[in-house]
């Protein structure tokens, strides 16, 4: 599991600023599913770019939006309505 961990961490510091990516594209890429990417970055501690990482509909959970949105914002990333436009910034990972 910490082997996972790591790799799911690996992937969401992959990101770069001005882009986002979605808990099931970095499942995708580390191969497991999409609640247990989130549930790592829950509990990362904030060691990675967690504010990278959205929803698969852009949207963002509640609890992150304010400081999520205000991240994202430096980086050049809008969020309205509490959404980004993964069209527009999804990363290729």
């Amino acid at each position: 599991m910490a082997d996972l961990s790591d790799s799911i961490l690996l992937a969401a510091a992959a990101i770069p600023p001005g882009r986002v990516s979605t808990y099931g594209d970095l499942a995708k890429v580390v191969g497991c599913g999409p609640r247990l990417v989130a549930r790592v970055l829950a509990n990362s501690g904030g060691s990675t770019s967690w504010w990278r990482v959205v929803r698969a509909d852009g949207t963002i959970a509640a609890p992150l939006l304010a400081e999520a949105a205000e991240l994202l914002a430096g980086e050049g990333v809008p969020v309205r309505d509490g959404r980004v436009e993964i069209a527009r910034f999804r990363a290729e990972l």
